[in-house]
């Protein structure tokens, strides 16, 4: 297996970001006593909002309430952070729920529980931010739920990634797409944007999101949603850090039956990043 660190000199079509990610706040960084100094009065105020207001508000109702509560309490609170994330063409703002005194990272869910989903949403931030802690509180449950979220990866850690590439028979241009927008992104962030920077940058939704057939013996089955690297190939992006040949079997069944040539299979994981076409 061949394993080296890439090195990109990107195409005159590509230039790079100095600053891929833009937040206009400066958000202090917090030891974890000084977040829990800090997060004892906020969960306080969190406690009250819902004891007044009940489970089954929305998120923006808590969201304001809470911020009312702390505000009144004395502390700074600014709300819907807006941080932008950029690569190339390619622009994404994403929002922080609550940012408490300038340090305190906060996501406000309404849910039956919190779920994956939740945490790798603000350690997405926290890594972005290059933030070592955050905190998720749950309105949704029966008594409010929090979790604190800590970030195990510090940003020149999640761009000291080593690439395979033995098995990738595709183009370099992707290629060279995807792992220059890791390198500037870094791994480790939730992996609906990755793969909506490369949709836009692949030409948008309307060229890269196709139903394409999916036939059996002749008897067509339905349509299967796929992106495209180019006419012949799509592309899938995962982050597996096991059951990797059994994924890959199921894949090579998938582009077996539609009308692709190829499947280019992008796994990132923290330290590494596996690129390898499956061929129908």
């Amino acid at each position: 297996m061949k394993m080296t660190p890439f090195i990109f000199v990107p195409p005159s079509s590509y230039q790079k970001n100095i600053m891929p990610v833009q937040c206009s706040i400066t958000i202090a960084p917090l030891t974890t006593e000084e977040f829990r100094e800090l997060d004892y009065q906020v969960m306080r105020h969190a406690f009250d909002s819902q004891n007044d207001l009940g489970r089954l508000a929305d998120e923006r109702i808590y969201q304001t309430d809470l911020a009312a509560r702390l505000q009144k309490s004395g502390l700074s609170v600014l709300r819907e952070v807006k941080v932008t994330l950029s690569f190339d063409s390619f622009s994404k703002p994403l929002y922080l729920d609550l940012l408490v005194d300038s340090r305190g990272v906060y996501e406000l869910k309404v849910a039956k529980a919190i779920s994956d989903a939740h945490i790798g949403q603000l350690l997405t931030y926290l890594h972005l931010l290059d933030l070592s802690r955050g905190k998720i509180i749950n309105f949704g449950s029966s008594k409010v739920e929090s979790k604190f979220v800590n970030a195990p990866f510090r940003s020149p850690q999640r761009r000291a990634f080593n690439v395979v590439e033995s098995d990738y028979h595709g183009s370099e241009r992707f290629q060279q797409l995807i792992v220059e927008l890791l390198r500037d992104w870094g791994t480790s962030l939730t992996l609906s944007l990755y793969q909506e920077a490369l949709i836009a940058l692949l030409g948008g939704a309307d060229q890269v999101e196709v139903m394409l057939p999916i036939r059996r013996d002749g008897i067509r089955l339905g349509n299967q949603r796929f992106h495209l690297a180019d006419p012949e190939s799509a592309f899938k992006i995962t982050a597996l850090n096991r059951g990797n040949d059994a994924y890959e079997e199921h894949l090579k069944r998938l582009i077996h039956y539609s009308p692709l040539k190829r499947l280019h299979w992008v796994n990132i994981e923290h330290e590494l990043v596996t690129l390898k076409t499956v061929v129908r």
